[in-house]
């Protein structure tokens, strides 16, 4: 059996007390790795390790050389594309193509667009006036944040947990990272390219465990952590949140989301039934940015429903390398049963269900696996629970609009505010509805379309900050300002 252990300071090791817990398959919740757990005293010495190397070695480092390491690690992450792919793979359960498509690649690319950007960020200059007229030149520089704690989610590991680590790098920063319980693998592997590619021993560091009471508690209530990045819960991180005022240090959080589709009857029909099939059910629905509310204007809201249920129950669920597979499992038997809790939620709430609801028939040997069948239903008010909370499932509820102001007020009536998406023809109709809708994310006539450069976040309760670009960097970097009299 695997044994999986914590990256400190340049070298896999055990926990101090020797505690391990089981990861098991999503597949089939059999046991398939052993994760050492990090207690208090393992926290520290990779905080530790991490402080050192930020005033060792890595912090003379110039910015060229930490880029030209980056684009070394980027490198060494494609030469070992395949391992990235099995680990992901073991760890979710979800298809090869997604691994291979979009969240392998997308990691190995966080470091070179972050490397360049850092390369390339301008620093702003003031000449000034001084009573005896010599003037004096103000210029500012901008100074690594310090030691950052990361913390990533389970529903794209590798690409989360990088999209972080990447840019705090860039910018001559060192992490300590604590991966999800359920998805240690990428991230632990990741230690394997730092050390080939020659990243000095305790820039980067990785400790496994839980939240309350182990590694997550320990490392965001740590005084030598100076800032801390999220991504996700909502109530997991209004609790770092009251961890990290305990020394005023910098957080940024990508949190919850009860994203919302609109769809105009003017919209191309097929391209927006693909569109919102993509958004309420890619990656099994465990995604971030995922639609959950669907709101179709009523003249094709009938034909809608019917389009999109044939979609969903044309999905094919298997094994990771499955080619005729297009779905994987929910991440774990915990969040099975809370999917599952909400699908009994709607039936009592009296929702209609079009589609789905249960657990779809598998083969004996994925039948006790974390699968759940997409599901779709109507006839909910807004006040439900199916519509009001983040149930982060292969779900979504539609209900039909007459007016852009209803349908706004729809949409905006809800404590998240990370995405959304619009679809419709008239672009002027398009850019109304995007500017009134209060989210930190709006595609129109398309989904999940990532310029790194841009900014990412979410408004309301879905997150504090902004990630992508420059505004990834100023997270990163304290900016120092020096003043020169001439």
């Amino acid at each position: 059996m695997q044994q999986v252990k914590n990256f400190i300071n340049g070298e896999f090791v055990d926990g101090a007390d020797g505690k391990k817990f089981d990861k098991r398959s999503p597949l089939t919740n059999c046991v398939i790795a052993q994760v050492s757990e990090a207690g208090i005293a393992d926290v520290d010495k990779a905080v530790r390790a991490a402080r050192t190397a930020l005033q060792g070695e890595w912090g003379r480092l110039t910015t060229e050389q930490r880029v030209g390491l980056l684009y070394g690690v980027a490198d060494e992450i494609t030469r070992r594309f395949e391992d990235f792919v099995e680990a992901e793979m073991v760890d979710t359960g979800q298809p090869r193509h997604v691994m291979t498509h979009a969240f392998i690649p997308r990691g190995a690319a966080n470091f070179k667009v972050f490397a360049d950007a850092i390369k390339n960020v301008p620093s702003e200059s003031f000449q000034m006036a001084t009573p005896d007229g010599r003037g004096a030149l103000n210029y500012a520089i901008r100074v690594p944040k310090g030691v950052v704690g990361v913390i990533s989610p389970w529903n794209a590991p590798f690409l989360l947990m990088t999209w972080k680590v990447g840019p705090a790098l860039a910018c001559g920063n060192t992490v300590v990272v604590k991966p999800s319980e359920e998805t240690p693998l990428t991230t632990t592997l990741l230690g394997e390219v730092m050390n080939a590619v020659g990243i000095p021993k305790g820039v980067f560091n990785v400790i496994h465990g839980f939240g309350p009471n182990s590694a997550g508690e320990f490392l965001t209530q740590h005084p030598l952590i100076d800032a801390i990045t999220f991504t996700g819960e909502t109530r997991t991180g209004t609790a770092i949140m009251k961890a990290a005022a305990d020394g005023m240090r910098d957080v940024s959080f990508e949190l919850g989301g009860k994203n919302a589709g609109i769809v105009f009857a003017d919209a191309d029909f097929d391209e927006a039934v693909d569109g919102i099939f993509r958004s309420a059910f890619l990656n099994t629905g465990q995604v971030c940015l995922g639609t959950e509310r669907v709101y179709v204007q009523r003249p094709i809201f009938e034909r809608f429903v019917a389009a999109l249920k044939l979609r969903a129950e044309a999905v094919k669920f298997g094994r990771p390398d499955d080619k005729n597979a297009d779905y994987g499992p929910l991440i774990s038997a915990e969040h099975k049963q809370k999917v599952l809790g909400y699908y009994a939620k709607a039936v009592a709430e009296g929702a209609t269900i079009v589609t789905g609801g249960g657990v779809p028939n598998m083969p004996a040997d994925l039948a006790d696996g974390h699968w759940v069948q997409p599901t779709i239903w109507t006839d909910l008010p807004e006040t439900a629970t199916l519509v009001r909370e983040e149930i982060f499932g292969p779900c979504c509820h539609l209900r039909a609009f007459d007016s852009e102001d209803e349908v706004i007020s729809m949409a905006n009536a809800n404590d998240y505010g990370l995405s959304t998406t619009i679809w419709t023809t008239n672009l002027a109709c398009a850019h109304r509805v995007a500017a009134r809708v209060e989210v930190g994310i709006t595609w129109i006539n398309s989904w999940f379309l990532r310029d790194l450069r841009t900014a990412f976040g979410g408004s309301k309760q879905s997150g504090i900050g902004r990630e992508g670009g420059v505004h990834s960097l100023e997270f990163y970097t304290e900016t120092r300002n020096i003043c020169v009299k001439l």
